[in-house]
């Protein structure tokens, strides 16, 4: 609680800055933070301002280190800092791809077969682009489209022999077929 009793001091004119950046900004984060700091300027504990924003005591700790260690525009001293983590999407790269190929042949790019899949339109992208997708992404692009398909069976379905035995149905069959030659 050591730095709950710190003195969070701000000069009259980052005070300003911030009153009237807390009345013109659009961003609810920046609002939060702003109202934080002046909060937190006014003498009030980090604990009461993170339960009235409904965030973490540390989260406060952390809006008014960031603000007294970067520089510049109290605005961008106030913004998220740039962040690692996970890549952004190919939502806005596969989409017009996806919407110029479904309709074509893939033979017409080499491929032996007559339709396209979502793990063939993966390879494509792969081999011509240079774009590592989930077939998972690609599906979801796929059904961003509209476009629906069933994917082709490679084997025509067949009934066996016997089927009208299996159902109850050959020996009707038999009996239809021997009254009319009787």
């Amino acid at each position: 609680m050591a730095s709950e009793d710190a003195p969070f001091r701000l000069p009259a004119k980052q005070r300003m800055t911030l009153q009237r950046l807390r009345r013109v900004t659009p961003e609810a984060r920046l609002l939060r933070r702003c109202q934080a700091l002046l909060w937190r300027a006014a003498g009030e504990s980090s604990s009461t301002i993170a339960g009235r924003l409904g965030v973490s005591r540390q989260t406060v700790h952390n809006w008014v280190t960031q603000f007294l260690t970067r520089s510049g525009p109290a605005a961008e001293r106030l913004a998220d800092a740039e962040r690692s983590g996970r890549p952004a999407t190919a939502q806005g790269i596969i989409d017009p791809l996806i919407a110029a190929l479904i309709d074509g042949d893939p033979r017409d790019h080499g491929y032996a077969v007559t339709t396209w899949t979502a793990p063939l339109l993966q390879k494509h992208w792969a081999e011509q682009h240079h774009l590592v997708v989930s077939v998972i992404s690609v599906r979801r692009a796929i059904h961003r489209l509209g476009r629906r398909w069933k994917r082709p069976r490679y084997r025509l379905a067949l009934r066996p022999v016997t089927w009208r035995q299996a159902k109850g149905g050959f020996k009707r069959a038999c009996e239809v077929a021997s009254a009319r030659w009787c």
